[in-house]
């Protein structure tokens, strides 16, 4: 149907007699001679309607309207002086019409492509308009050309990609599974896969030695602009390795993703003790682009006349008090936004902010009246105040504290535009928690197939580390992974601890306790997000960007309408009845 993609048509074939197919981008009549933008995946060319050339052709062309689709036959030539366009690739050249085609018509647009301001509403129900949009083509062309990068590494260094099963059986990892009814055994379910974990184990077992996968996952959860309820990750597992032999595979892969991509990135990225990153700053994926630490007072606050801060320093393990120090601060906010900032740490959790403003001759605020002067002078000295500076801080629990804090440090950076946008800054986090306690119960950090660097002392569960490391860039988890458990006794051991019976352990993991008890190698490997690692890649803030047909923070579809209703002889089969009223 056609001799070239838009953009392949060049000063080279000026004479020639070519043929074009795409979608008018924009049309321009000019005293009778009508200039058309068509545009195919490469971009636009112009075409020529001119009567002086071919009369029938200008007629087809005046009923030509956006985004119709045309097929173009013409002879190409060189544009006049001063007519080029040096923003087009094409910009040189035109193609001047001999025949006109219109392979379809097109309702008027609801709204604009390029129009980055549309409700993103609009957008998701015409997803398949918008998609025609230069940056999204060029979104998935990056994705395109990443994933071709993963397999190809992957398969260099001795990987096979294998499939693992979509219905499989609902097992405890961590977020809420995705449901499929049985219709053959009624009143029964398979779970969407929330990770194909279980089965890459089994393949280790199995002797496959290296397996990888770009696999579809599934979770129930709530949703925020990096996660969706369904994504792909690039899931990578091999076996007698190491942490350091892992750590090794998953640098190579994303040097060699980024730099095909074109971007510069090191070949190997620094560590950080799971801990330290949560000390310093408050999260266990920290964005380590620019300072701004956070840094432990509570031996100094615990010498404060203020009862709150001396109670909560009295329990140094559970509690922490924490300053951020806001470099030049005191010349950037004013005390009404200072004080504002405490409205924002109160929406997670935390019960008051206070501050200091470094001052010429000392440190001022409320706060300072509950402090001896040397006392004062410690602040200054651990914070490392200069004038103009403001130090905040916060108080109580550490869980409590870590996140506000961590999360209020990102808001001043990006308050204060000290991110550097286009930096691309890895970082390892390792020897995480094996365990940790919520409302009582006692969870795995990771999953429970992580191996434990040792059970030999469980008096407090907390304290035990486990064989873990996590990726992080500009302060997204881009991935994470652990050496496994690959005998019996340990998983059963760590069942025991998290308070899984013997009966439920072997009614949902049975086939992975077996499996363990016939010769299981030791294993371990780790799972990037490619949505996050295309979203970072493409400098975009929602992981919807880079996904085809995305659902919304509601967990819908716009353009299908999906979830919806079926019909009663679909529920009559699958054993499934809608109750009227779910309270009942």
């Amino acid at each position: 149907m056609r001799t070239h993609y838009c953009t392949d048509v060049n000063e080279e074939n000026i004479g020639q007699t070519v043929t074009v197919a795409g979608w008018v981008n924009s049309r321009r009549d000019h005293g009778g001679i009508i200039f058309i933008d068509l545009r195919d995946k490469g971009g636009i060319v112009q075409l020529v309607a001119d009567p002086a050339d071919n009369e029938e052709v200008l007629k087809i062309a005046e009923t030509v309207r956006d985004e119709f689709v045309l097929v173009g036959t013409g002879k190409v030539r060189a544009r006049g002086e001063g007519l080029e366009n040096p923003n087009l690739k094409t910009g040189k050249i035109e193609i001047i019409l001999e025949k006109l085609v219109i392979e379809n018509r097109s309702k008027p647009m609801p709204f604009d492509l390029n129009d980055e301001k549309v409700n993103d509403e609009i957008k998701l129900r015409n997803r398949f308009l918008e998609l025609r949009s230069e940056k999204m083509f060029d979104i998935f062309k990056l994705r395109s050309k990443a994933a071709i990068q993963v397999r190809n590494t992957l398969d260099e260094l001795g990987f096979l990609d294998v499939e693992t099963p979509i219905l499989t059986k609902s097992t405890p990892e961590g977020a809420r599974d995705y449901l499929v009814p049985s219709r053959v055994h009624g009143g029964e379910f398979y779970a969407l896969p929330q990770s194909p974990q279980l089965f890459k184990q089994l393949l280790m077992v199995s002797g496959f030695d290296k397996y990888f996968q770009i696999a579809k996952c599934f979770r129930d959860e709530d949703l925020r602009a990096d996660r969706q309820p369904e994504f792909t990750q690039i899931d990578v597992e091999m076996s007698f390795c190491d942490q350091e032999d892992v750590i090794k595979v998953a640098e190579k892969l994303i040097f060699d993703v980024f730099t095909k991509c074109g971007k510069t990135v090191p070949q190997t990225f620094p560590r950080m003790k799971y801990w330290d990153a949560m000390e310093t700053y408050g999260s266990d994926k920290p964005d380590i682009r620019f300072e701004m630490p956070l840094v432990d007072v509570i031996d100094i606050f615990a010498n404060s006349t203020n009862e709150i801060f001396s109670n909560i320093s009295k329990d140094k393990k559970n509690n922490r008090i924490k300053a951020l120090k806001c470099p030049n601060g005191d010349n950037i906010f004013s005390k009404r936004q200072m004080k504002g900032f405490e409205d924002y740490v109160r929406k997670f959790g935390a019960k008051g902010l206070g501050y200091f403003q470094m001052k010429e001759d000392g440190l001022k605020g409320p706060l300072t009246k509950f402090f001896s002067e040397a006392d004062l002078e410690e602040i200054i000295k651990v914070t490392e105040l200069e004038v103009g500076d403001v130090v905040f801080f916060g108080a109580g629990d550490k869980k409590t504290v870590w996140d506000y804090m961590g999360r209020f440090r990102l808001y001043l950076a990006e308050a204060m535009d000290i991110i550097p946008a286009d930096a691309f800054e890895f970082l390892w986090v390792v020897d995480f928690p094996m365990f940790e306690v919520e409302d009582g119960k006692i969870k795995a950090l990771h999953h429970p197939f992580t191996m434990p660097k040792s059970l030999d002392d469980i008096s407090d569960l907390e304290n035990i580390e486990s064989i873990a490391y996590d990726i992080v860039l500009n302060g997204t988890e881009l991935g994470g992974g652990s050496i496994r458990i690959h005998k019996e006794d340990i998983q059963s051991k760590v069942f025991e601890l998290m308070g899984i019976s013997n009966e439920e352990a072997r009614e949902k993991f049975g086939f992975l306790l077996d499996a363990l008890q016939y010769g299981a190698p030791s294993h371990g490997g780790f799972a990037m997000g490619l949505d996050r690692m295309i979203m970072l890649l493409a400098g975009t803030d929602s992981i919807r960007d880079v996904i085809a047909f995305p659902k919304t923070q509601k967990a819908q579809c716009l353009l299908t309408q999906a979830p919806s209703a079926v019909d009663t002889e679909q529920l009559k089969d699958l054993s499934l009845r809608i109750r009227k009223n779910l309270e009942a």
